[in-house]
């Protein structure tokens, strides 16, 4: 009974976190994202210069080319392990990059952006890290 107990368990704290699973949760905190914490830019095909100069400024940095090497991709929050794959339906590459979860917002977002928390040291890309991130997030 003990050993059912800590199975199902551990199937709990294993799953999916939420928002790659409901699109309107996930909305909602990407929503929260761009409001609150400038992710961006809404199409990374274009210059976004603008976009990419605030980055720039308020990293007090001396050139947009500087601000665009902090994105996504390879922040430490940005979670590409392959259980983190097998949670996002559909696609989750294109031209631009890949998709994956955002353990800092909660939300399925793209390697290409940015927003203003960036902190270097990601990608995550083994699935021992995903779970201690969704564990300590409590998703």
């Amino acid at each position: 009974m003990i050993k059912l107990l800590e199975i199902l368990s551990e199937a709990e704290s294993n799953k999916c976190p939420i928002p790659t699973q409901n699109i309107e949760l996930n909305l909602q905190n990407r929503q929260k994202a761009i409001n609150e914490y400038g992710y961006g830019p809404l199409n990374p095909n274009e210059p976004n210069e603008k976009f990419w100069q605030a980055k720039a400024d308020m990293w007090q940095l001396d050139t947009v080319e500087e601000a665009k090497t902090s994105r996504c991709g390879n922040c430490v929050a940005f979670d590409i392990s392959p259980r983190m794959e097998d949670c996002m339906p559909g696609p989750i590459s294109d031209d631009d990059g890949k998709l994956g979860y955002c353990w800092m917002h909660s939300f399925k977002c793209h390697s290409a952006r940015t927003c203003r928390t960036w902190a270097k040291g990601g990608p995550i890309e083994k699935d021992s890290v995903s779970y201690e991130w969704q564990e300590r997030k409590g998703e």
